[in-house]
């Protein structure tokens, strides 16, 4: 994989205790999608990582999680509404019906609702904006509201570490989405099974790191942890690695980076 710039399609760099540093490690080895998941941090995270702006994106979210904990409310979806004019990179949103957040489902629809019909309006500027999906237990209903929302035509979506049925698969790879896959995902057998199951050019590679806020990092680990991925992915489908690393990190590039 050496000198193949590798670009890490979903990421919480400003989770970290040493996001800077962090962020800089990611502009020097090809690049990164950070996602945010509340919609008021997201012109704090462009500023903080400006300096690398044209291979660190940051994307607008609104994290299930946080709604279902009453984190993200009415006003966080509304400023939602009023930011994504101005987004081309939505990350991370979605739905979570495991049963610990089941209650908050009709909570939960009702923004991400919001929250499609918002990216799915186009602009002048960003005719059609990129979507990094959180799905777990909920692949069936979030497929259905991009549908209704006109998402799926509107967008180019991205299932971030896809959990669902072999039919929910099916179904979003005819759907036209597009997947990103990693570590953790790769070294279950169902993961290494969807993993074959995707067509080549619909596949990215991700990291989902660091996992939760103020952790502390190691910047020299970027590039180690993103091969990991890109060697367990090769392997799970039985590609050659440097074939397949090329193939996604020039696929990476044209989607993310301007």
């Amino acid at each position: 994989m050496e000198g193949i710039p590798l670009i890490d399609t979903h990421c919480h760099l400003d989770f970290a205790g040493n996001a800077v540093e962090l962020a800089a490690a990611y502009a020097a080895c090809g690049g990164a999608l950070s996602g945010t998941c509340d919609p008021w941090d997201f012109e704090r995270v462009r500023t903080m990582f400006a300096p690398f702006a044209s291979r660190v994106r940051v994307g607008l979210g609104l994290h299930p999680w946080w709604v279902a904990d009453g984190t993200c409310g009415e006003e966080e979806v509304a400023l939602f509404e009023r930011l994504a004019p101005v987004a081309s990179l939505i990350s991370e949103v979605g739905l979570d019906f495991q049963p610990r957040r089941a209650d908050t489902r009709d909570a939960q629809i009702e923004a991400f609702e919001r929250v499609c019909v918002a990216a799915a309006r186009p602009s002048a500027e960003f005719p059609r904006r990129i979507m990094s999906i959180h799905s777990s237990a909920a692949a069936a209903c979030v497929l259905d509201v991009l549908e209704r929302t006109g998402c799926l035509d509107a967008c180019i979506c991205i299932f971030h570490w896809f959990s669902g049925s072999q039919e929910e698969l099916t179904r979003a790879i005819e759907s036209g989405c597009l997947f990103s896959v990693n570590e953790r995902m790769l070294k279950t057998k169902r993961g290494r099974a969807y993993a074959r199951a995707i067509p080549k050019d619909r596949l990215l590679i991700e990291t989902d790191f660091p996992s939760k806020p103020t952790a502390m990092t190691i910047p020299q680990d970027v590039v180690p942890r993103l091969e990991r991925t890109m060697s367990l992915l090769a392997a799970a489908r039985g590609d050659d690695g440097r074939s397949l690393a090329s193939a996604i990190a020039a696929a990476s590039k044209r989607l993310l980076l301007p």
